[in-house]
């Protein structure tokens, strides 16, 4: 059964990302990947802890997924779901694969709260991301994914 709204798209990603969270893999990050009919293409989540790998974010893992299901670099038509709003270089990597429209839970005030920090590289960059023609960036269901946060923020007391 294909998911019919926001918030189901977006609990996937975020059941995702809890598992693999839990299991030591990477961050309390996910992301899904639909086509422009709603089918799921891919549900990834952070595996740079698992893979060694500082590029294997949520976002990344899912386009990835996604082009290969598809036998394309061009994801043109497809909407990406994410627990957080995307880093720098998912953000790039997302623009790159035409992607054009965005679901993001928490914010990176909120990923910099439990210590994930990216704002040197937005700073860097300048605040620009306002053309809807590049990328159309909306939060959503932010509550949701939050708790996410707050679990990873504890799941972190608890390991020091």
């Amino acid at each position: 059964m294909k998911p019919t709204n926001h918030h189901d798209l977006m609990a996937k990603a975020v059941d995702r990302a809890r598992s693999t969270m839990n299991q030591d893999i990477g961050g309390p990050f996910g992301a899904l990947v639909i086509d422009k009919d709603n089918n799921i293409l891919a549900v990834a989540s952070n595996s740079v802890l698992k893979d060694h790998d500082p590029t294997a974010h949520a976002e990344m893992n899912a386009i990835r997924e996604a082009s290969k299901k598809l036998g394309t670099h061009d994801l043109t038509g497809c909407t990406l779901y994410t627990t957080s709003y995307p880093c720098p270089m998912c953000l790039g990597a997302i623009i790159w694969s035409n992607i054009k429209k965005v679901y993001y839970g928490c914010t990176a005030t909120d990923a910099g709260n439990i210590g994930f920090r990216d704002d040197f590289i937005y700073d860097f960059i300048k605040d620009n991301a306002k053309d809807t023609n590049v990328l159309d960036l909306e939060n959503q269901d932010r509550d949701h994914c939050l708790t996410l946060f707050e679990e990873y923020q504890e799941k972190e007391k608890e390991m020091y």
